[in-house]
């Protein structure tokens, strides 16, 4: 028999005192579970954002080879309907570099004239103008387009190993959104020199992140020109701040070699001198040649403003890693990135960081140096390397030795619901609020992916609070916002007020979906949540099952 909730103890609260039987480290369900459906489980949980209700079914009848053969090749995999629709809807993404940096640069120019106006005001009072407010909801609008289309791509699609690499592809070549022009370039950088690569060579990726205006603005190797130049009067090129060594450095630190990599101070100067002169020419209409083929494939668009400028170009002989670089223009950063691709300390740290993406924080040394030499063997093919990364022994042990990140945690529990999602607006401020706001990491070194970064006791509250309103249908998962909302006095938007009312005030509000059953829940996690969760569960009030389902210890392991 179980007891009503009394009148005065919170949802939240008796959903602690239910947690708190429950023993923080998970009973490992899946040693004891039928063997199919554990291996069905496991890619689910490492490949994918989790199971939806009838996956752990559908991949045991077809096999995890089959399964995963599919994921390896997700050109093959078509779209549902409904997400081709959803996707179809939003603007940003018909958008071309070039209009999306200048709806930008007038922002800018409209705030700045706002400014002098206020200025030179009587009443000091900032005047507003309709065109003004008109610009700031479309840049408003580009960065939420840009969310929308991650957070529903990663819920809906079947394409599940795509949407966790570019998740994976994203962080590694880390820029933050709140950077100034990376605000609408975001949605274009993922979609352009991320997302068409996560299965492809490593070279396209380099070359295309290495190209694209977010990078370039990011690092401020825009700005980066030869000692002596001079900009031309007029020209509308980007203006100079000399050697800027920002760019050289992380590429050899964080995208290819790693810290540990065996590069000195002076060749990330003499790599910064090599990468003077690439930089963006917005104002110019494209008129220039391809280097070579990854230039071509910088934009679906077919619009790219990468372009190098001679004059900003440091042409003077380098001696980089070893190597005798002669003066050879925007070819000498081709070649800079052909070499980085190629080396065996770029290999190790992939390996690396694929290893512990997929495996465990600590990964075998023998799985890194398997990796390592596939990533050699075949030039980067990440397909390939991924294939030898799901046949070995490491990644087929079950056992969840992976604590979700806040991204994971979100995405698989509105995943195991079942909900559909028209509105991810609320799952966005969940992330904010779990501390890894989507895009929103600052350092080029990307959010980290270990169990010592996520798990503390405000986490798990944070992920208690989402679990409720989930599990009780408080978020407004099927309503739809809109981005010119008013934000309030403390600067948080309708749907963030919204969100913050259903985790912390108990409150339903417009477009909340049905509560979640816990009985289905469990059927679609199956041997992920143990016997001993599944016990704590059956024992509490059924309002709180669900909530106590996705804030056990077990789900947030995968």
């Amino acid at each position: 028999m179980t007891l009503p909730i009394a009148p005065t103890m919170t949802r939240r609260s008796a959903l602690a005192a239910a947690l708190a039987a429950v023993a923080w480290r998970p009973a490992f369900a899946v040693e004891d579970a039928n063997g199919a459906q554990a291996d069905a489980l496991h890619v689910l949980n490492r490949l994918a954002f989790g199971p939806t209700p009838g996956d752990l079914d559908r991949v045991t009848r077809m096999g995890t080879p089959a399964w995963i053969a599919e994921q390896l090749h997700p050109e093959r995999l078509a779209l549902p309907s409904f997400l081709v629709d959803q996707l179809a809807t939003l603007r940003t993404p018909n958008e071309t570099q070039r209009e999306l940096v200048a709806s930008y640069r007038e922002m800018q120019k409209e705030a700045k004239e706002a400014k002098q106006a206020e200025t030179a005001s009587a009443d000091g009072k900032k005047p507003g103008t309709e065109e003004g407010g008109e610009r700031r909801k479309q840049i408003a609008t580009i960065y939420l387009e840009a969310g929308e289309e991650r957070l529903l791509q990663a819920l809906n699609s079947p394409r599940q190993l795509e949407e966790v690499l570019v998740d994976f592809w994203f962080n590694h070549f880390n820029v933050y959104e709140g950077k100034g022009l990376v605000r609408v370039l975001t949605e274009s950088y993922e979609r352009e020199a991320i997302r068409p690569h996560v299965l492809g060579r490593f070279r396209a990726m380099l070359g295309a992140t290495a190209k694209h205006p977010a990078m370039l603005f990011y690092l401020d190797n825009w700005l980066s020109v030869a000692p002596g130049y001079q900009p031309r009067r007029g020209g509308g090129a980007a203006k100079a701040s000399g050697l800027n060594e920002n760019y050289a450095r992380e590429v050899m630190e964080l995208h290819t070699l790693g810290v540990d990599g065996g590069y000195t101070q002076q060749d990330v100067t003499e790599l910064a001198r090599i990468l003077t002169g690439w930089t963006m020419v917005p104002q110019q209409p494209r008129k220039r040649r391809f280097v070579n083929g990854q230039d071509a494939v910088a934009s679906n668009h077919g619009d790219s403003i990468f372009g190098f400028d001679p004059a900003r170009h440091d042409d003077g002989s380098k001696t980089w890693l070893g190597h005798s670089v002669a003066p050879g223009g925007q070819m000498e950063g081709e070649y800079a990135l052909d070499v980085l691709a190629r080396h065996p300390a770029t290999a190790k740290h992939i390996a690396t960081k694929l290893a512990r993406r997929f495996v465990a924080d600590d990964p075998s040394p023998a799985l890194v140096a398997r990796l390592t030499q596939r990533f050699l063997d075949t030039d980067g093919d990440l397909r390939a390397v991924m294939q030898s990364l799901v046949d070995s022994l490491e990644f087929r042990d079950p056992r969840p030795k992976k604590f979700k990140t806040p991204y994971q945690y979100v995405l698989s529990s509105v995943r195991a619901t079942g909900i559909t999602t028209t509105n991810v607006r609320p799952l966005m401020a969940t992330l904010t609020q779990q501390g890894q706001p989507l895009y929103g990491c600052q350092t080029p070194d990307g959010w980290h992916d270990t169990e010592a970064d996520w798990l503390n006791p405000n986490a798990i509250t944070q992920r208690v609070n989402f679990a409720t309103a989930l599990a009780s249908g408080r978020l407004p998962l099927q309503r739809v916002d809109f981005s010119d909302a008013p934000a309030g006095a403390n600067g948080m938007t309708a749907m963030e007020r919204q969100t913050d009312r259903a985790m912390n005030k108990d409150m339903a509000v417009e477009g909340s979906t049905p509560p979640v059953d816990a009985a289905a829940l469990l059927a679609t996690l199956g041997p992920a949540i143990s016997d001993k969760t599944r016990a704590a569960v059956a024992g509490s009030p059924p309002p709180l099952r669900a909530a106590l389902v996705l804030g056990s210890p077990d789900f947030m392991r995968r």
